[in-house]
């Protein structure tokens, strides 16, 4: 997905800054799609110059002008094109160097590879906790929301079973190599990394 589509998406209900669009990217949209402040208002510019966006400069005293961003007819038909076109199944795959360190479980390695494995599984939680509560605040009843409101809380349950999957899958790699570490350090304890 190119960066113009999420942008076009975030100006979808209203007019933003810059500086309200990398927030929706720290706290929603960046979930999906990662993108840094710099490259957001790179993207801003060139969509201003194609004409799929509009800007209109807004007075603020003693401060330098805000800026706000309105999506064009242009750009909601680039928009709707993008959500109409392309293949319908393509999915991207996992890319994860994590999963080539796997491949590679040794004793030599095997506590970094557990440490690593703890790591992920709290940082997992913490994004579910934070998902939970977008939810439980913004979502707790889904069939009233609108239609258009109904596809991002679909996204927001995405983001949430992939997060539970992610650390079910975690403590079942763990349970596994702590058996497997249990059992190293009874046949060959100097094998096993204890660092």
């Amino acid at each position: 997905m190119s960066l113009r589509f999420a942008i076009l998406t975030a100006l979808l209900d209203e007019e933003l800054s810059g500086y309200d669009l990398a927030r929706d990217f720290d706290h929603s949209l960046g979930f999906f799609w990662q993108a840094s402040h710099q490259q957001i208002y790179r993207e801003l510019k060139k969509l201003g110059e194609i004409g799929w966006l509009s800007s209109r400069s807004l007075r603020q005293s003693g401060r330098p002008d805000r800026v706000l961003y309105a999506m064009t007819g242009d750009g909601k038909q680039a928009l709707d094109d993008w959500v109409l076109g392309g293949d319908k199944m393509r999915m991207h795959e996992i890319r994860d160097d994590f999963y080539i360190k796997l491949y590679n479980t040794s004793p030599g390695n095997l506590t970094h590879i557990l440490s690593s494995l703890r790591d992920r599984r709290q940082w997992m939680q913490e994004r579910l906790a934070l998902y939970e509560k977008i939810r439980e605040r913004r979502y707790a009843k889904p069939e009233q929301l609108s239609l258009r409101r109904q596809g991002v809380y679909l996204a927001l349950l995405a983001g949430i079973k992939s997060c539970q999957f992610y650390v079910a899958w975690c403590e079942e790699a763990m349970s596994l190599l702590e058996r497997s570490a249990d059992h190293c350090k009874l046949s060959s304890p100097e094998l096993v990394n204890t660092a």
